[in-house]
């Protein structure tokens, strides 16, 4: 019934949408499996069971609650709403201080207690960094 040209431009249409549906969906499977979210004080509190994988957990460190010993950091991060005792050994970031976001990524030991491997500062939109302010302040 149909040409053959009509029946090859076809079985090619085919295999490039079954191509493309192969790489789009290998593409969102390794982002899968290689995105780690955080979580919230609150959702920590919500989850049903503690598993012993390494989570992050994001929010604000609450005012004065950053106790740094010797090597140690202790601090609390909170989403206003629940808190999270969070201990970290090693040197933070400079962007690092209270009433700032932080994502923090480790282990939980309880439903408020949290073991940091690393800490991870973060900063407004408006941020700017100290030597480009000073060149836009000389000029």
């Amino acid at each position: 019934m149909y040409g053959r040209k009509v029946k090859l431009r076809f079985i090619f249409i085919i295999l490039i949408l079954l191509s493309l549906t192969l790489s789009v969906f290998l593409v969102i499977k390794s982002l899968e499996e290689n995105v780690i979210y955080f979580k919230s004080p609150s959702d920590v509190k919500l989850l049903g069971k503690l598993d012993k994988n390494q989570i992050r957990i994001g929010g604000m460190v609450k005012e004065n609650s950053i106790k740094i010993k010797s090597n140690e950091v202790n601090f609390i991060i909170t989403d206003f709403k629940n808190e999270i005792n969070v201990t970290y050994s090693g040197v933070v970031p400079n962007l690092f201080s209270e009433g700032k976001g932080v994502v923090a990524e480790g282990y939980l030991k309880d439903r408020s207690f949290f073991e940091a491997s690393k800490i991870l500062a973060k900063h407004d939109e408006n941020y700017m960094p100290p030597e480009v302010k000073e060149a836009l302040g000389e000029k």
